[in-house]
Parts: C-alpha cells; sequence; structure tokens
C-alpha cells in the first residue's frame, strides 16, 4: 500500500490502486458493511478519505491473511473502540490459527493421498483403463487415509 499522508478525497479507483484491490471489491466491501458508504461529490462520485483507505488496507491485510469476513467484520468493530481489551481480538486470531492448522493438517493429508496414488501409478505407458489415478479416484475405498 503507498503512502497514506496528505489525502484530502480520493475516487474509487485512486482507492483501488493505492491498496491494490479491485473496484469490485470495494463496492462489494461496502455492500456488506465492511466499509462504510462513503461521501459523495457533486457529481454523485464516490470520494474516499484517509479512513477509508486505512479501513481498507485493514481488511486487506487480513484478508491476506486468510480470515473469514465475519471475523474481520468482528476485529473492525472492535478497533473502533481502542479503548476496548485486547482479549477479544486475541480470542478472534486464536479460532482463526485453530482453523489454519487444521486446513494444514487436511492439506497434509491430502498431499500424502495423492503422493501414494501417484507412486502406485505403473510407469509401462499402459492405457487409461489401468491408470491407478483414475482407478482411486472412482472408489474411495482404495484410498490410503481418511480425507
Amino acid at each position: 500500500m503507498k503512502n497514506l499522508s496528505e489525502i484530502k478525497g480520493l475516487s474509487i479507483g485512486d482507492l483501488a490502486r493505492r491498496t491494490e484491490t479491485k473496484v469490485q471489491t470495494i463496492r462489494y466491501y461496502e455492500q456488506i458493511g465492511l466499509l462504510p458508504d462513503p461521501a459523495r461529490s457533486g457529481g454523485n462520485q464516490r470520494v474516499y478519505g484517509e479512513s477509508s483507505l486505512k479501513r481498507l488496507a485493514f481488511i486487506r491485510h487480513a484478508r491476506d491473511l486468510g480470515f473469514p469476513v465475519e471475523a474481520i467484520r468482528d476485529l473492525l468493530r472492535l478497533s473502533d473502540h481502542p479503548e476496548s481489551p485486547c482479549d477479544d481480538a486475541d480470542a478472534i486470531a486464536r479460532r482463526h490459527l485453530v482453523e489454519v492448522e487444521d486446513r494444514i493438517k487436511r492439506l497434509r493429508t491430502l498431499q500424502k493421498e495423492l503422493k501414494r496414488m501417484i507412486e502406485q501409478h505403473r510407469h509401462d505407458g499402459g492405457s487409461i483403463a489401468d491408470c491407478r489415478v483414475i482407478e482411486v479416484l472412482s472408489d474411495h475405498a482404495l484410498c490410503g487415509h481418511s480425507h
């Protein structure tokens, strides 16, 4: 994200460029209430200020870290009250970490199964009728792991 200083009013295109976010994504965040409705110019164009830029940067970073929209909504709500204790934000991050660790575990299981499937493949140039990959995908009972 580029420098936040000296922002007077940004168009949606400028906001998109500065935060490396698609215009459609900004509009979506407005629709679901992550971003407040922007001010409007005399020509009814959206005009964004520094607070919108900072909020969108927060959203983008949280999305890059894989936080789901509802968790981001909760984190934004918390950030709107800086005097509040950090415990709730920590709890949200801890829940997300558990989900990430679970996803990693499932991906490792998937990785092992794919490697096993490929290693069991006969490398004799056989036909699809004899292909172990196709065979395993056709019959879940042939998998070495529950996934």
